[in-house]
């Protein structure tokens, strides 16, 4: 008894000094917005990267390739962000906005993005690669066959990588793309049955995925299209057998008001699919909307439960946007980098909710129950 209740003890303590490590979240070396974030483990060691983004000026010069990664050790400790090889890419133009990132075993992938010429022209990258957080090394990999920015990218069974809908070059796109790790191949899913978007957000837990909001196009009869919010929310249903068949679902929306940019993420541990901050007002790369308002953040969580099949919104310290990712790091779900308030660029960790959380039930005051709506593939 008193052996076991020794390593339980250490087991505490050794908890206790990871989280209390972890709360020191380093700044990045300066501030960004827009850049895509994945994090993979190896070794016990946690491996941060952002790619790319916006600086802190948030114009044409300031888009970049610049990457920074940082190591969390396995007694939570780090020794801040180091400057990582940039990123490589296919096109004249090396910066890029709107690239997805995920990590997968010891390599972080990395999609498209666009970028952004003197005359405000953009092009939908179509590089992949590959980085490896053992030797900071790229590989280039099969390039999309639609080259997509503002996607969601999710990883299914450590092997397959999905880009939901996105934009391409003039338009959205409502393809499901599958990226197989196995055979660096690409094959199309069953497509995105909601109103094809940009800047939409979304998780995965086991085959269920949750796809919400970004922004839709408009067409006019004499002056030219125009953005604008889409507030929708989509289950996915992967088929375990076929990965290439998916069931869609029009599925309740939590607040029933749109988000651009929201940070998302499954947390397997939780059976819960993450939805953080992000802007009710749509806007250009500079945090100036479409509408030419200022756009500003939002401090909601929304929290989809499988089990229960419920929504659960609850608000974060913190009101961020202009996100590509949320991170698991410690006992936190954090961004990295983004905008605050006054569309200013973050340097920050931003710390929103802990990574364990009561689990929503039916009988929640705060809780909305999922009704779905079959799709007809």
């Amino acid at each position: 008894m008193k052996i076991r209740a020794f390593c339980f003890t250490l087991s505490l303590l050794l908890a206790s000094s990871f989280s209390k490590a972890t709360n020191i979240l380093p700044s990045l070396p300066e501030p960004v917005t827009n850049n895509a974030v994945a994090s993979v483990t190896v070794n016990d060691e946690q491996h941060i990267v952002s790619f790319m983004g916006l600086g802190a000026g948030k114009g044409i010069n300031d888009v970049h390739n610049k990457v920074w990664k940082l190591v969390i050790k396995a007694d939570g400790t780090n020794d801040g962000w180091k400057t990582m090889p940039s990123v490589p890419s296919s096109l004249k133009l090396k910066g890029r906005l709107a690239s997805v990132a995920v990590g997968l075993d010891d390599k972080i992938y990395l999609f498209g993005g666009y970028t952004v010429a003197t005359d405000h022209s953009e092009i939908s990258a179509p590089d992949v690669y590959a980085f490896d957080v053992k030797t900071d090394s790229y590989t280039l990999l099969a390039p999309m066959p639609v080259p997509v920015d503002d996607a969601v990218a999710l990883v299914y069974r450590d092997r397959y990588i999905y880009l939901i809908s996105g934009w391409h070059n003039d338009g959205n796109v409502n393809l499901t793309q599958v990226y197989d790790t196995f055979k660096d191949e690409w094959f199309q899913a069953s497509p995105f049955l909601g109103k094809p978007v940009f800047g939409h957000a979304g998780g995965i837990v086991d085959n269920q995925i949750m796809i919400c909001d970004g922004v839709t196009t408009q067409a006019h009869m004499i002056q030219r299209r125009s953005f604008v919010a889409e507030a929708a929310c989509y289950l996915g249903e992967i088929n375990m057998i076929f990965p290439s068949k998916i069931n869609w679902y029009s599925w309740v929306h939590p607040t029933d008001e749109s988000r651009y940019r929201m940070a998302a993420a499954g947390d397997v541990e939780n059976n819960r699919i993450l939805f953080v901050g992000g802007s009710n007002n749509p806007y250009n790369y500079d945090g100036i909307g479409y509408n030419k308002k200022p756009s500003e953040p939002n401090n909601e969580i929304w929290s989809y439960y499988l089990d229960s099949r419920t929504w659960k919104v609850t608000t974060s310290e913190s009101a961020t946007m202009d996100h590509r990712g949320l991170l698991q790091v410690g006992d936190k779900w954090v961004t990295i980098g983004g905008m605050a308030e006054n569309q200013k660029v973050l340097g920050d960790m931003t710390p929103h909710l802990k990574t364990t959380n009561p689990t929503a039930t039916k009988d929640n005051a705060d809780a909305i129950s999922a009704t779905a709506s079959p799709s007809s593939n």
